[in-house]
């Protein structure tokens, strides 16, 4: 055989053995820890949570967020806060000024310690929220690493250019050094605190392959859910769990201030079901410490429409996250840079999120990403105004409508989609829809239909 037709058959063997290129390939590479499966997010900001404000306080409430439902419990930054150019009497949480240290407004290390053991102890996961693209200005890195931070064109550290965060500085992710130690002081916590993953802050003004690495690493710990505050599919394939739901928040917003109808709704969930991978977590809330501080409270921002937008946050395809307070139905803003402690008040809304959370749990068609099932739209006769799907699987099947307008509107519905043998959410009543059903929708009103058993 001369040597080109070995030369051929050998390329020809390489090229059969090679992968076929027109297969489909997996965009996410890595398996969501199971405990994720159906659950929901509490955020705690500590500072607020209690009326002493410290880790050992918030341990002694986790018995009732335990019978309220949530299982994963995002802890903003704990660590101490700069004192260099800080905002406000007590500073922003934000404004880290060491890694590996504990906030000693909060308490010590073997206080937080003992907050995340009693957590699991009750079933709970914690997740910390993870500063990473800014230090305050006298973090113990500008002594130790000044190389490590973003310099202007006069050489000197500066705020994330554009936004008013005067009281930090960026980092340089430019800088190997700088890389080693945020994914070491990450490590540090999972391995000598038992936490269970990280809310990462400003995800996105990270490099994408900082966040890549950091998680495999984090993942050869043991099973974690990493949380981005970001909008963005690349977030999904090696790193994050989940994602913020930006645009369904400000989506919804628009439409109950009137300047949007149900239809508006349409882009962000042909997005979310053709763009973002199945497996995608995305994360649905009506306010978070950001919001409630800067924007308003979930009452002012939905008014009439906040009860509707609460019940869609979690029927919906995504990952419900309730911000402390709500439960209580808090109507105050609660102060960034002080101390502003949570009124704590007997409140229908409890008994909301109870019935909510588990309602998710336990019906597998709400649960996340893959494991649960895909919104499919049920058409009806008012789609300015209602706004209707179903979710199914071989199990179990959920019909929702909601009247997302300050009118009374009846809506019939085409197809059989949604035909069948319900309990109703809201009354416990049974109901059997056809196709020659209509609902009669008071204003801002809605109707969770659970498969009959």
């Amino acid at each position: 055989m001369t040597k080109f037709l070995m030369a051929l058959l050998l390329a020809t063997v390489g090229i059969a053995h090679a992968a076929d290129p027109y297969q489909p390939k997996p965009y996410v590479h890595f398996q969501h820890a199971e405990w994720t499966k159906n659950a929901s997010i509490y955020q705690i900001n500590t500072r607020q949570f209690t009326p002493q404000g410290t880790f050992r306080a918030a341990e002694q409430q986790l018995p009732r967020l335990k019978e309220l439902g949530v299982d994963i419990l995002w802890l903003m930054p704990i660590h101490p806060i700069g004192q260099a150019k800080r905002k406000g009497a007590l500073g922003s949480p934000y404004a880290v000024r060491d890694y590996m240290a504990v906030n000693p407004e909060f308490g010590t290390l073997d206080d937080f310690r003992h907050f995340v053991t009693a957590a699991h102890g009750l079933g709970l996961h914690v997740i910390l929220d993870w500063v990473g693209n800014h230090t305050s200005w006298d973090n113990v890195l500008r002594t130790s690493h000044p190389e490590w931070y973003e310099k202007d064109y006069k050489g000197n550290a500066h705020p994330t250019p554009w936004y008013d965060w005067d009281d930090i500085i960026d980092l340089d992710y430019t800088q190997p050094g700088l890389r080693r130690y945020m994914t070491q002081a990450m490590t540090y916590w999972v391995r000598e605190a038992g936490v269970d993953g990280y809310r990462a802050d400003a995800a996105g003004l990270i490099p994408q392959d900082f966040w890549d690495n950091a998680s495999r690493e984090l993942r050869a710990i043991k099973p974690v859910f990493m949380l981005a505050e970001w909008e963005s599919r690349d977030m999904h394939a090696y790193a994050f769990d989940a994602s913020y739901a930006w645009s369904w928040w400000d989506g919804l917003r628009a439409v109950a201030e009137g300047k949007a109808d149900a239809t508006s709704l349409y882009t962000y969930y042909a997005w979310n079901q053709k763009f973002y991978p199945k497996q995608a977590y995305r994360m649905l809330y009506t306010t978070n410490h950001d919001k409630n501080a800067w924007d308003g409270t979930e009452f002012e921002i939905f008014g009439p429409a906040v009860d509707a937008a609460i019940v869609f946050s979690f029927v919906s395809e995504g990952m419900p996250m309730i911000y402390n307070g709500q439960e209580a139905g808090n109507h105050k803003r609660l102060a960034f840079f002080e101390r502003d402690a949570i009124q704590w008040q007997p409140s229908p809304y409890e008994a909301l999120y109870k019935n909510l959370l588990s309602l998710k749990k336990r019906n597998t068609a709400l649960w996340n990403g893959e494991w649960g099932a895909t919104m499919l739209q049920v058409p009806n006769d008012a789609p300015k105004q209602v706004f209707s799907f179903v979710r199914q699987n071989a199990k179990d099947k959920v019909f929702a409508v909601f009247n997302l307008s300050g009118k009374v509107v009846q809506a019939g519905f085409s197809g059989d989609l949604h035909a069948g043998a319900y309990r109703d959410f809201g009354t416990g009543e049974t109901v059997r829809v056809d196709s020659g059903s209509r609902f009669d929708m008071a204003p801002w009103s809605y109707r969770i239909l659970i498969k009959a058993e």
